[in-house]
């Protein structure tokens, strides 16, 4: 039910959707054209995909802790790290698309909320190699082994932080003076989002760039979408469907677009 759900949800965005022709807002414009329809390769690409490739030849059992939603697809507690790789992480061209917005920000400071293996964290931080990185996971096995994808790939300007978000979210928020760049992939339940939201309204500014992940993978997370768009301090909204984008931009009318990728 929740596939058929799921697929309806996509033929109704595809029917719905733009793309950039028609679009009136200049930064929306700009945004889809030079990032999301960005079909071009970047150097940082391949060594990303040759951690996943890693990941998904490494046979060894590992015990996962689910503080969130649970998973659509698997919800044994033992799972092998080459089955969450092909289940759980980012497809290359969704953690292609995350790399050039990450690029496009250029923010300071970034927070990711579900590290899994670490392979959507690896490619914001080759987006900004200059910012600060924090990645929140609850499951301290997958931290683990995103660890040694850290480690391996030389990527020393990743701050890991294992626990539960309720826990660890307010912590990292209260460490920086405002947020630029804020990737939520995790817990994926009505209130837990909408929670995580309101943590971060204090500190965002005119720049600041928020992403929800899996907006239409329940309808919980469908009405948290709903809400975040209706919110007063949000002035403009992109839905592609698989992620959602946020922004604060002051001065600008109010507008939700729906982009076909």
């Amino acid at each position: 039910m929740l596939n058929l759900t799921l697929a309806k949800d996509f033929l109704f965005h595809r029917f719905t959707s733009k793309n950039r022709h028609g679009l009136h807002s200049p930064f929306v414009y700009r945004l889809v054209d030079e990032v999301i329809y960005d079909k071009s390769d970047k150097p940082a690409y391949a060594p990303v995909e040759a951690e996943r490739g890693k990941l998904l030849g490494d046979d060894r059992t590992i015990t996962v802790t689910d503080l969130g939603a649970g998973s659509h697809v698997n919800n044994n507690k033992q799972k092998k790290v080459s089955q969450i790789t092909v289940n759980a992480l980012k497809p290359p061209k969704l953690a292609k698309l995350l790399y050039r917005l990450a690029a496009f920000a250029k923010p300071n400071n970034i927070i990711e909320l579900g590290t899994c293996l670490g392979i959507t964290t690896l490619y914001l931080q080759n987006a900004a190699p200059a910012a600060k990185v924090y990645t929140l996971e609850g499951c301290p096995a997958t931290a683990g082994v995103a660890g040694e994808v850290f480690d391996r790939a030389g990527a020393n300007g990743i701050k890991q932080v294992v626990g539960n978000f309720d826990d660890t979210l307010p912590g990292v928020i209260s460490e920086l003076d405002q947020l630029d760049f804020v990737y939520i992939d995790g817990n994926h339940q009505r209130d837990a989002t909408l929670k995580y939201f309101e943590w971060c309204l204090p500190k965002v500014h005119e720049n600041t760039m928020l992403i929800f992940d899996d907006i239409y993978w329940s309808d919980g997370m469908k009405q948290a979408w709903e809400q975040i768009k209706a919110h007063p301090q949000v002035t403009v909204t992109v839905d592609l469907f698989w992620i959602g984008l946020v922004f604060f931009k002051t001065g600008q009318v109010k507008e939700h677009f729906k982009i076909r990728v």
